[in-house]
């Protein structure tokens, strides 16, 4: 895919990137993000209340995870490569930010709210964080443990033959989402022992998936496995089943794309979705009040489909260069923001023009690290892994 300098826009053309509207939502996304913590420290006068935008942002991701994931897989037809992959993709990095983050600790003190246990590493070594109840060392990395449930989902799906091409899934969870949403005030599992039974299957899983020996006992088993979690133990499990309902919406969007599958399950599924917070028993933050969590949910939908209508058109490159690093971008800017907060202080009620001057500094930050991380880190693994798969 066409990459440019930092500081050269340019455009890219449509046919030698035919999936460069993906990456500029991917780096819309990650934007999102990183302006949500930006302007809560730094800017909270530019930070807005009638949606979050940090949640925005991470919809946004979920959407194109949902339309790519899934039909990469069934193009490919090879779960090991898949599977390989992925973790050459998703472990390097969140490994490096992990080292540096407990590197730091001595200065800048873990999150109390992760366990000072060994439960912790097991849930971090899965990425399946939140399904377990376990912090996150950063806590961008809660969102892995979906991206997580949704591959392991997915993989099943794809070994027993299920291509859902009416889009019932993602129904499925947001009826899911709404039901949980009415009955569960709190995971009913909980404990570190679900971090170490996770871990065994995980691990054990992956390796039959992987190595091909029972492969597809495996890989119903942590299909199962995932969907057990995110029910039964994930920290709010209506908030994880309308997480994977908007992964299988972008599903069932490529579905439609493709002529497989009609509209309605989309627009049933993001009803769903929307209204699920309304009669939820456990639904006090404020960014999942209905008004609030409904405009997100409908600017991260509005974002996807004007993407998914600029497809095969030009896209300005500056997008596609952020989303090209959307990962390192997503992953990098917390522990670079926590380190300028460290050395700034509270800029809340700081005069404007040093609020901006110091948000200047961090993007100057944060911006080229994340491109280092990109081509030093993530490309070289990426490339390790086709290696791998390949040989």
């Amino acid at each position: 895919m066409t990459t440019v300098p930092f500081g050269t826009p340019q455009v890219v053309r449509s046919e030698t990137s035919r999936l460069a509207w993906l990456d500029a939502l991917r780096g819309i996304g990650a934007l999102a993000v990183v302006g949500e913590h930006l302007t809560t420290w730094a800017m909270p006068w530019l930070r807005p209340t009638f949606f979050n935008l940090g949640v925005y942002g991470v919809l946004v991701f979920f959407l194109v995870s949902g339309y790519i994931i899934p039909s990469s897989l069934e193009r490919h037809g090879d779960v090991r490569a898949f599977w390989v992959g992925r973790a050459f993709r998703l472990y390097p990095l969140y490994l490096a930010v992990i080292a540096v983050v407990l590197a730091l600790s001595w200065w800048i003190p873990v999150r109390p709210e992760v366990p000072r246990d060994a439960s912790s590493a097991a849930a971090h070594a899965t990425m399946l964080l939140d399904v377990v109840g376990v912090a996150g060392v950063m806590n961008t990395m809660w969102t892995l443990s979906y991206e997580m449930v949704f591959y392991l989902m997915v993989t099943a799906l794809f070994v027993t033959g299920v291509r859902d091409r009416r889009g019932l899934v993602a129904v499925a969870f947001g009826v899911t989402a709404v039901v949980a949403g009415l009955a569960l005030s709190a995971a009913p599992l909980a404990g570190g022992w679900l971090a170490w039974v996770s871990f065994a299957v995980f691990a054990a899983g992956l390796a039959c998936v992987i190595s091909g020996r029972l492969r597809n006992t495996a890989a119903c088993a942590l299909g199962v496995m995932a969907l057990a979690l995110l029910l039964l133990s994930s920290r709010v499990p209506w908030f994880g089943a309308a997480i994977l309902a908007v992964m299988f919406t972008g599903t069932a969007l490529r579905r439609w794309e493709r002529g497989q599958g009609s509209l309605w399950p989309v627009a049933l599924a993001a009803s769903l979705v929307t209204v699920a917070p309304v009669w939820a028993l456990s639904a006090g933050w404020w960014w999942v009040q209905p008004d609030v969590w409904g405009t997100t949910v409908v600017l991260a939908g509005l974002t996807f489909a004007a993407g998914l209508a600029w497809r095969g058109r030009r896209v300005p490159a500056v997008l596609t260069w952020l989303g090209l690093m959307s990962y390192s971008l997503y992953l990098v800017h917390l522990p670079v923001l926590i380190v300028v907060m460290e050395v700034a202080g509270e800029m809340r009620w700081s005069p404007l023009p040093l609020q901006i001057g110091v948000s200047v500094l961090f993007l100057a930050l944060v911006l080229p690290g994340s491109r280092l991380t990109y081509r030093f880190l993530e490309r070289p693994m990426q490339r390790l892994g086709r290696r791998l798969t390949a040989s």
